[in-house]
């Protein structure tokens, strides 16, 4: 199913042959600096169950993206239900990552601005946050443009004390 469109981008269903760049893009350490860790296959395929599950159980959730001109597999942009222990959980959580081919293009940007409008009016969220790594400059600007608004930084419960991507940034935007 295709969920929604912008002028470069379809946001669909996940395909059995998004798999194999999903598991290559998990596992690329440029892709995965501001991560604790890169992910093996079999992490991989284990996030992307729990994917379809949460899309499932809420109706929505990270989005395969492609690119409308050549209809590869580029990544996810979506929403993820966030429930780790901090005084901003439960909530709706925007994100993206995609494979570094994709970079430089405006994609994150073009696909996040879309993802929550389609957030606000189709789904029907009222509020939505994302949150990164502070070292992580350009995920905070895809968040700047697309009109977030920072509010803290965090600790990260799910990052090590000690680990240097332990202090996290929030930032927030409601439905206009």
């Amino acid at each position: 199913m295709i969920y929604l469109e912008t002028e470069r981008l379809r946001f669909r269903d996940w395909e059995a042959e998004d798999l194999e760049p999903f598991r290559q893009m998990n596992a690329d350490e440029t892709v995965m600096r501001y991560f604790p860790n890169r992910r093996t296959a079999e992490e991989t395929d284990a996030f992307h169950r729990s994917i379809q599950v949460e899309h499932k159980a809420c109706g929505f959730g990270l989005y395969a993206v492609e690119a409308k001109a050549t209809g590869e597999f580029i990544g996810f942009i979506g929403f993820h239900r966030a429930v780790f222990e901090s005084d901003f959980t439960p909530c709706i959580e925007i994100g993206w990552r995609l494979r570094q081919e994709a970079w430089g293009q405006g994609f994150a940007t073009e696909g996040a601005a879309a993802c929550l409008r389609y957030g606000f009016e189709t789904l029907g969220l009222t509020e939505v946050y994302s949150f990164t790594a502070e070292a992580n400059t350009p995920s905070r600007s895809v968040m700047i443009k697309i009109g977030m608004q920072y509010v803290k930084s965090f600790d990260h419960p799910k990052v090590e004390p000690g680990h240097p991507l332990r202090r996290h940034v929030l930032y927030r935007i409601a439905r206009p």
